[in-house]
């Protein structure tokens, strides 16, 4: 069996590469290959999945407090995680968070040092924010959007919610209370205004623009291209060229839900799996009730119980495709069984 393993991260358990690379020896310990397609989609992880940092940057937190961000620039080519300078987790998850106050500023901080230091193509990763700024703190921390004429700037978006929907969709889990929500709610309305009056661009409505709390919105008023995070990470992984000769496609993330098949690793992988006519395994490390019981899918937390799918995500699913590999009779051996990536 030849397998290309494509998982997302397992949020707060394992980091999308672990989990590849459990697959993968998976399948060898049966006499397969395996090929390690460590994936993401525009969320966290992003960048660890298209090359990891090698550029440390202090830029201003999510409230204001400097925060050192980790990001990437190899040539012209620039990828930024904005959840590095601006996430939830670095403003202490919703309860720490001060949802009216929380900005895009170091994310702003970054683009910029990313241009300025010769990068003419910008990957920006939107998931994971603390902020519902629009992007207003971005832009300005951005300085004069001439600057950017000439620049690809790519805004990965791991949702397809319209700009001034992103308060009261994302709101709750950024810890803003119903009256926050409704302030916040108005503020993006009227900074959708502001940007076309600026701009000349309508990001009122614009699907994918309220990613990151408006960020995207904000990008793509000064000409960024917003685009599903999914593709564009297969495309700069080249997913297609590894599905080719494959016999299995393993894909899976931390929780699996009907949104995982919306703009989310696993639905972007079984999209391409089946362009290709490969079959899927879906591994997660839980499975809600409407998903449970499909024979392509596995929950860890079913097989081997919650304490063991949590503290040893990896290993559970090395044993599941070891399992899977082993049961289809189509091992081949081959010299090849370490991990390719």
């Amino acid at each position: 069996m030849r397998l290309v393993a494509a998982p997302d991260k397992f949020r707060g358990t394992a980091t999308a590469v672990e989990i590849a690379d459990a697959v993968v020896r998976g399948v060898c310990s049966t006499g397969g290959t395996g090929t390690a397609l460590p994936m993401a989609d525009g969320g966290e992880g992003t960048l660890e999945v298209l090359g990891g940092a090698n550029r440390r940057s202090t830029v201003t937190g999510p409230l204001g407090d400097p925060v050192v961000a980790e990001w990437r620039l190899d040539g012209r080519s620039a990828v930024i995680e904005m959840a590095q300078a601006s996430g939830l987790v670095l403003a202490g998850g919703a309860e720490g968070n001060e949802p009216l106050d929380a900005t895009t500023t170091g994310t702003g901080e970054l683009i910029r040092e990313a241009v300025e230091s010769g990068a003419r193509r910008v990957i920006v990763a939107v998931g994971g924010s603390a902020t519902t700024d629009g992007g207003l703190g971005a832009l300005r921390a951005m300085g004069p959007s001439a600057r950017y004429r000439g620049i690809e700037l790519l805004v990965a978006c791991d949702v397809r919610t319209p700009f001034t929907g992103a308060a009261e969709v994302f709101g709750p889990q950024k810890g803003a209370s119903p009256s926050q929500i409704e302030m916040l709610r108005r503020r993006l309305v009227r900074l959708a205004q502001r940007y076309e009056d600026d701009f000349g661009i309508d990001v009122a409505d614009l699907d994918r623009a309220g990613a990151a709390g408006g960020l995207a919105g904000g990008l793509a008023a000064i000409g960024g291209e917003l685009v599903d995070g999914i593709d564009l990470v297969a495309e700069e992984l080249a997913l297609d060229e590894a599905l080719e000769g494959a016999d299995l496609v393993v894909t899976g993330e931390g929780m699996l839900d009907a949104t995982s098949y919306q703009g989310k690793v696993v639905g972007g992988v079984s999209a391409y799996a089946a362009a290709a006519g490969l079959p899927v395994l879906v591994v997660a490390g839980q499975v809600t009730t409407d998903l449970a019981g499909h024979p392509d899918v596995v929950s860890l937390v079913e097989r081997f119980g919650e304490e063991r799918a949590r503290t040893d995500p990896a290993g559970c699913v090395e044993a599941v495709v070891a399992e899977v590999a082993g049961g289809a009779g189509t091992g081949v051996a081959g010299t090849d069984r370490g991990v390719r990536r």
